[in-house]
């Protein structure tokens, strides 16, 4: 039987997938994919509508009864936090506050007042948003389809938007300033990478020592010959010139995809710990030990 899958057509996605998708990983089931932002499958893998997901982070506490986290294919790093963008006459007003992407200051900037865009309730974006701006909240939050973001807060439908992946290398264009890099945040406060996007595998439907390894392997395929998934990396990317999509691949599939490794369980448990000492998502167990490191969490 085939195995369902859903990610974003982020490039990042695309290249680590693509030997498990074309069916080039020896002995993993054929795979039917599901394309969808990060806010659409963490609300599908509540109804555990897929074997293998793409979630934020920020949404394992209310998806660990049905899925494992599995410790490779996702998203998780260094230098790749979300941004907070503003328009530059708002920048210093004191309503956007006035701080600047790369101090890594979460005292710099003021929301109070503003309305701001975000990418979905349960992404990791959002959550580390909410961790930053805990004691200058906004007076007004609303989801805005990922893509939508940039082009309202430059037409002044919002005063900020909270965005990731590729807006760190084109929100120039939109002649929007970074009011904070929240991954400078984040890393200066914790000194641990940013656990972004996860890979889950369904309990009682997928072996999550099994994924991880099909997974693993195509990663390792992606690395060894890029090449080959040039082409459908950029079908799924049409709306980005090739350089960025370079950039974004080189940013967000790093060694953490590999392998989450101590600091990368790590900043998975800082992330949620911390979240939970807000009252912010329920609290979870711990990383288990275990020589596959594929179950690692559980609820």
């Amino acid at each position: 039987m085939a195995l369902t899958l859903a990610i974003s057509p982020c490039p990042n996605d695309t290249f680590v997938f693509d030997a498990l998708v074309h069916g080039r990983v020896p002995g993993a089931p054929p795979v039917e994919v599901t394309y969808a932002d990060v806010d659409v499958t963490n609300t599908a893998a509540e109804r555990g509508a897929f074997d293998l997901v793409k979630v934020s982070y920020a949404a394992l506490p209310w998806l660990l009864d049905d899925y494992h986290l599995l410790p490779c294919g996702g998203a998780l790093g260094r230098g790749c936090g979300p941004l907070v963008l503003t328009r530059p006459d708002r920048a210093g007003t004191g309503q956007a506050g006035s701080g600047q992407a790369g101090s890594g200051q979460a005292g710099t900037a003021d929301l109070g007042g503003a309305t701001v865009a975000v990418p979905g309730d349960r992404t990791t974006a959002y959550l580390l948003f909410r961790l930053w701006a805990a004691e200058r909240p906004p007076a007004r939050v609303e989801v805005v389809p990922f893509h939508e973001i940039m082009p309202a807060v430059a037409a002044g439908r919002y005063d900020a938007g909270l965005v990731i992946h590729e807006a760190r290398f084109t929100y120039q264009r939109h002649g929007l300033t970074a009011l904070v890099d929240l991954g400078e945040w984040w890393e200066g406060t914790t000194g641990l990478p940013i656990p972004l996007g996860a890979i889950l595998a369904r309990r009682g439907t997928v072996d999550p020592v099994e994924a991880a390894g099909w997974i693993r392997e195509s990663v390792r395929q992606a690395w060894a010959d890029p090449e080959a998934s040039r082409a459908y990396v950029l079908s799924h990317a049409q709306e980005m010139e090739p350089d960025v999509v370079d950039r974004h691949i080189a940013l967000y599939v790093n060694e953490f995809t590999a392998d989450l490794g101590d600091a990368g369980f790590a900043a998975v448990e800082a992330l949620l710990g911390r979240a939970a000492d807000a009252g912010l998502v329920p609290r979870t167990a711990g990383p288990q030990t275990s020589s596959s490191r594929a179950t690692a969490w559980t609820s």
